[in-house]
């Protein structure tokens, strides 16, 4: 009788806990929605959004066909340079389907805005699942949601990848320990599941299993041999994913040492990120999308030279914190080791550091502070100290809720956001380039021009504002200087795409059609998806009468973009010279369901309706 009264109090417990995680969870959930809801209303575009949304068509027209491409093209993606991420592009692609274009970004947000949320959500149940402590696990989870680092994962399109990676990485996580503590193989299947969908997200999620084997040792006190060779599946599956993006990024984006600095440099970039990462996390102000390598690289350079100190100083700090715990080493190496794969010691962005690279491997921190502020309620348990935990914790929230808001202001558009970048970096060139493009599709040429020019100065070889300088004298009519420019970027960057497009149009223009059509072929060579350039083509094809390669080109490019309007329109007059009316009439009509006011389609249909004695 007193057993069953056991069982049942222990149970009603248990639900009671339960009950209080979940309303707990529901509150924080709730305040992170109020600390990043401007997020739903940013127009910037950040500087991979055009290769992840505004130009890629496998994301901007979703079919089954878009997301075979994504999930088949694993060591040379065609719709994104870099590495293979089809979860991510696919994860695009709905919100496409949901409404969400480059004029309308809201349904993009809206999907990041719920996966931070619910990865917060997660972080709260993946360290009461460690510790215990529903209340350590909620102030420290509400830290994370609201802290401004995790800004940019959300109104940046491209960083979808990291939401994403973050949120089956914390499943595997919490499947790994439900696994530890129960020893069902169900978990365990599930947990290397939600591994290689983290994979597929984004590979920077490989070195998990390392944050098994340290959870292993600390907090869960299970690390031995059957704990090292569960991880074994799990570590093959990471290599796997490893050689691939390796390939990948070869191919399509390239690889260098970072900055192209020495090798014998690297522990410098590693000790000015450790303390980069910590300075950032514990004061987040003046953050940006673009932290630029300091220049020197070396210890003369003052910021260099702090970091370096302060490195030093925490690897001391964290050494002898061993001797009385050991959750502030493991917490942090767990840290290290998740954010390693991002500290550009194999160069694949022009940056040194990123506040997303922090977004998942911050767990490891997190952990740490749990299990310090479990101690903290353990050690001193009179109610004045608890007040004034209270006080500083509620003080940290807000803090850091209006700097979230605050930071989010600059998100309000492209042109907003990198000015905000540029007062942090003057010599960013990247975000000169940006900006310039901005301003010149604005029609603020001068000033694009201005931008451009100061981009060069930083860098004289940079071949996009090169090229983007004579797209300007193009339009100016300034034809042979806007080729000069354009065969200077191509000597810099012979793979360049764009450049190729650009000079085929000047070519074009100065009636040089065997030429324009030798540099649209080039184009075309190098990026097959560049419907812009079969389309040009198709227009200099048919002044040559050669209809059926024009059409060929044509199909090609509405293959690629379904709803180009110019292809609709070039395609039927194509085939209207080919007598082929009935189909004439099909694309006219869908370039009017594409843009109803479109002048030529409505045009030449009211034309051929007229000789059809069909007036209305």
């Amino acid at each position: 009788m007193n057993k069953n009264i056991k069982t049942a109090n222990l149970a009603n417990s248990s639900n009671t806990k339960t009950g209080t995680l979940v309303i707990l969870i529901l509150a924080v959930c709730a305040m992170v929605l109020i600390a990043h809801w401007p997020a739903l209303s940013a127009n910037a575009l950040s500087f991979d959004d055009e290769q992840y949304m505004v130009k890629n068509m496998s994301v901007q027209n979703p079919s089954f066909t878009s997301a075979k491409k994504f999930l088949t093209e694993v060591l040379e993606p065609s719709t994104v340079g870099g590495y293979y991420q089809p979860l991510t592009m696919i994860s695009l692609m709905f919100d496409s389907a949901m409404g969400g274009k480059p004029n309308n970004l809201m349904p993009f947000h809206r999907t990041s805005l719920f996966l931070h949320t619910i990865n917060t959500a997660l972080i709260i149940i993946l360290l009461w699942s460690l510790f215990g402590n529903i209340w350590a696990a909620v102030a420290v989870g509400l830290l994370f949601g609201t802290h401004p680092m995790t800004v940019e994962t959300i109104p940046w399109i491209g960083e979808r990848k990291t939401l994403l990676a973050a949120f089956f990485s914390l499943w595997s996580l919490i499947l790994y320990i439900r696994y530890a503590k129960t020893n069902n193989s169900i978990f365990y299947v599930a947990c290397i599941i939600a591994y290689i969908l983290a994979l597929m997200s984004k590979p920077t999620s490989t070195p998990l299993p390392l944050a098994m084997l340290l959870i292993d040792f600390w907090p869960l006190k299970r690390l031995n041999k059957k704990a090292i060779l569960e991880k074994l599946p799990f570590l093959a599956i990471g290599l796997v994913s490893a050689v691939i993006t390796i390939i990948s990024q070869g191919r399509t984006a390239g690889t260098e040492l970072a900055g192209g600095y020495q090798i014998w440099k690297m522990p410098l970039v590693i000790c000015y990120d450790t303390a980069f990462y910590m300075y950032k996390m514990i004061c987040p102000i003046n953050l940006s999308s673009h932290y630029a390598f300091p220049d020197p690289l070396s210890l003369s350079n003052p910021k260099v030279l702090a970091c370096f100190i302060g490195a030093l100083v925490i690897a001391i700090l964290l050494i002898i914190s061993f001797r009385w715990t050991h959750g502030v080493l493991t917490g942090w190496l767990i840290f290290f080791i998740t954010i390693l794969p991002t500290m550009q010691i194999m160069r694949f962005s022009n940056v040194i550091a990123s506040d997303k690279f922090a977004y998942l491997p911050s767990i490891g921190l997190l952990m740490a502070l749990t299990a310090f502020l479990i101690w903290l309620n353990n050690t001193y348990r009179t109610k004045n100290i608890r007040q004034v935990i209270i006080i500083i914790f509620i003080i940290l929230v807000c803090a850091e809720t209006v700097a979230t808001r605050r930071y989010l202001t600059h998100w309000r558009d492209t042109a907003s956001l990198c000015r905000h970048m540029l007062k942090l970096t003057p010599n960013a060139q990247a975000i000169h380039v940006q900006l310039g493009a901005v301003l010149e599709s604005q029609g603020k040429t001068r000033e694009a021009v201005s931008h451009y020019m100061k981009a060069l100065q930083v860098k004289p070889d940079n071949s996009e504002a090169i090229n983007n300088l004579g797209v300007i004298l193009a339009k100016q009519g300034k034809l042979g200087e806007a080729v000069m420019h354009f065969n200077r970027a191509l000597q810099i960057r012979p793979f360049y795409a764009e450049a190729y497009f650009n000079l085929a149009n000047v070519s074009k223009a100065q009636n040089k059609i065997d030429e324009a059509i030798g540099y649209y072929q080039k184009a075309l060579q190098i990026n097959p998806n560049y419907y812009e350039a079969h389309n040009n083509l198709g227009v200099v094809l048919k002044s040559q009468k050669r209809l059926d390669e024009a059409i060929s080109h044509y199909r090609q490019a509405l293959k690629i973009n379904p709803k180009y309007v110019s292809a609709h329109n070039n395609l039927g007059n194509a085939l209207l010279l080919k007598n082929r009316v009935n189909e004439a009439i099909s694309h006219y009509r869908q370039s009017l369901q594409i843009k109803p006011d479109d002048a030529t389609a409505n045009r030449n249909l009211n034309l051929i309706l007229r000789s059809k004695n069909r007036p209305n």
